[in-house]
This record gives structure tokens, sequence and C-alpha cells, in this order.
């Protein structure tokens, strides 16, 4: 490294044969360089875009979109899979499989959501559906799959429940390997009657599961067998933020050091150190979205960071808006840069585009997906000036 110049792009190989890059920068002023885990190379401009959508209003399903990393523009290729509320998606390692949650209260005559298994045609822009099993527990609105893409998780938000599942080498996936079922309920009695898983999450080592559930104020936590798919609680089994702040979304820099939690009822972000030998979480920093002395309604709900793990992207789904925060080099704690609107109504999940140059939003209900431009050296936002139809999109995903 001591021959690499600022703005060179660094390739290694990976151990399964994936070429990676990232730009060099300087190790005196980014001390977790040495410890960042690689970037996806990519040689084209473009990528294929699927959205999950909600289909009580006009969607049938999860829609395909080529991207144009260059102009920021978005051009519909059509329903790539007709689907019952796909609101939530998740890529295998390979990039072969796309994993739905499907956000039902019944499936096949039970109190269940369910999960989907897809085969993906690129060239088509089509899901073949492998199998659908159910989640065992209603309103399942988040799934991750593991880092061998071998167990796939799913949280249920209605039943108050998180499930993992094993996938065979075709893609099909088993019944629920283990089920947990949360009880309880949070100081909070319109919010919090009631347990809500809302997201699973994999450890960056792949030997833990976490479920934030905001209506138990907490972060349940597993150790995982990824061969099996099995969960087992760790110990201790959770973290818990303040009191009602109903922890939503949790994402793990990509240093895998730090954890970054987005409350939805207090909309904050909590900075998380993670202690990978043991599988526990420790409150750093809790900082609000919502401006000095703000009365309005707010929800925090989802978070990115650049590809170079300098800024982080949170959204307010009330407030309409998308906070932009240095992250420090040292001790991952945040500081505001600014705020801007996030190009329609109620934002429910933000993804960045290969290229790291535009950070998309879903609007639930504006029926809008919009992008917006992202200075890579500031991390500051602009205003939305692109913005594409689709009635009620819930996830974004690049294939």
């Amino acid at each position: 490294m001591d021959d690499v110049k600022e703005g060179e792009i660094v390739r290694k190989i990976s151990r399964r044969g994936f070429i990676y890059s990232s730009a060099a920068f300087s190790v005196a002023a980014h001390p977790w360089f040495a410890e960042a885990r690689p970037l996806p190379f990519r040689r084209t401009p473009s990528g294929l875009l699927l959205v999950g959508t909600q289909t009580a209003a006009t969607s049938k399903g999860i829609y395909a979109y080529h991207f144009d990393s260059l102009t920021g523009e978005l051009k519909q290729l059509g329903l790539a899979a007709e689907a019952d509320n796909p609101t939530f998606l998740a890529l295998n390692p390979s990039g072969e499989m796309v994993f739905a949650a499907n956000e039902l209260d019944h499936y096949e005559g039970k109190d269940s959501g369910a999960v989907t298994s897809y085969t993906l045609d690129r060239k088509n822009a089509k899901l073949i559906k492998i199998n659908q099993v159910a989640s065992l527990g209603g309103g399942t609105c988040h799934v991750a799959v593991d880092h061998t893409g071998r167990s796939v998780f799913a949280a249920n938000y209605g039943g108050g429940s998180a499930a993992s599942f094993s996938v065979s080498d075709d893609g099909h996936l088993s019944p629920a390997v283990s089920f947990e079922q949360y009880t309880g309920h949070g100081p909070d009695h319109d919010r919090q009657q009631a347990p809500h898983a809302h997201r699973v999450t994999v450890s960056p080592d792949n030997r833990f599961l976490l479920v934030n559930d905001l209506g138990l104020d907490a972060i349940h936590i597993y150790r995982l067998d990824s061969s099996t798919a099995k969960l087992t609680p760790n110990d201790p089994p959770e973290w818990k933020s303040a009191p009602g702040a109903g922890p939503r979304a949790l994402q793990f820099h990509r240093n895998g050091r730090w954890a970054y939690c987005v409350t939805e009822m207090s909309s904050s972000v909590d900075v998380l150190h993670w202690d990978r030998k043991n599988g526990t979480l420790e409150t750093v920093q809790e900082i609000s979205l919502k401006p000095e002395g703000h009365q309005g309604l707010t929800a925090g709900c989802d978070i990115v960071f650049d590809h170079r793990g300098h800024f982080a992207y949170v959204a307010d789904r009330f407030d309409d808006i998308i906070v932009t925060f240095a992250i420090s080099p040292k001790d991952g704690k945040l500081t505001l840069l600014n705020r801007v609107s996030c190009g329609g109504k109620v934002p429910r999940h933000l993804t960045l585009d290969p290229s790291g140059r535009w950070l998309l939003v879903a609007n639930q209900a504006s029926d809008n997906i919009a992008v917006l431009a992202l200075d890579p050296v500031t991390g500051h936002l602009t205003k939305s000036e692109k913005s594409f139809p689709l009635s009620k999109p819930q996830c974004l995903v690049f294939a």
C-alpha cells in the first residue's frame, strides 16, 4: 500500500474469486482503512434495480428497473414477479437468488406472513419463483440472508416474532428452523402494546443474528449456526434502547466494529460499539434527527452509508427528510451535516447506486422513487430533481 497514490483504484481478489476495489485514500486521515471491507468492482455505470411494493393499491408485486449511474435516470423494465405485498427484498451473496418478505396477516389459513424465494433471470429482468413458506407470524416486514447464502431470516412485525430458514442448493426454503416468539410491551400504550420485530441483521462475521424489536425497546441477539440456520440466544440476550424509543433499523459499518440503530418513536440514531467476540452492543452516542424545537411528528426509519463509510444518511418518514451525518473515524460518532427533502412523502427505504453517486429513496405516500445526487467528497445531498412514479414502493435492491 506504500506506493499507492490517493485516488487510484486498488483491486483485490477475495477468497471466493470475486474482484473487489476501493478508492485509495489517506490512511492517516482514515485509520479504519486497514479493517474496512473492500467494495464490489463494477465495470459498467448501469445497474438492475428491484423494487418491492405494497400491493393494496395498483402495484402488482416486484418491479425491475434499469438505472443509469451517469445520469441518475430510471427506466422501468416491467413486473419482475407478481406477488402479494412483497415489502422487503434480499439478494443472496452470489446474486443468483432473491428472497421476499410477504407482509401478510394471513397465509394458508393461519395468522402468518410468508417468505418467497426466487431465481433471478438477469437477461430478462424476471424473477422465477422457487417456493414459498410460512413465516409463522403476521406482518412479515423484513428478510435477510446470511453471508453464506444458506440461511434466511424474517421479522414479523404484527406477530412480534422472528424465524430462520435453511436454503438448499437449488434455492428452496425449508420450513422454519428456529422460531422466536416475543412477549411483553413497552411504555407507549398505543405503539408498544405488544412486541414488534422490525428488522433482522446478520453480524459481519456471520456468527450472530440481531433482531430489532420496536415494541420492546430491544435488539435481541442470537448465536447463529449458519450450516443449519439454527438460532441460540446469546448471553446477554439483548441490548436495550431508551424506554419508548422503538428500535426500527440497524446497519453495521463496513469496518465491522460499529452498528447504527435508527429508532422510530424517538427519531434518533444510537451509535453502538459491537463486541465481535461476545456479541454485545454498547451505546456510545444518541443523536436526534429532529431540528431543535421541532414539534411535529417524526419517525426515523432507515439508514445507509456512503461506499467509503465516511457519511451516514438517515430517513425520517413523517418529516419527509434525509439527514446527513459525518462519521468520526475514531469512534464512529455522528456529526450533523444537513437535512434535505426526501423528494416525496413518507420515505420507507434508502439505497445507494453501485457508483456511489446517487441516493435512491422509496417514497410510499407520494408513490415515487426519488433520486438525489450525492457529493462523494463533502457527503452532501442535493435537492431531488428526479422522480419516477410507482405505487407504494417499499424496498430498493440493486442486483
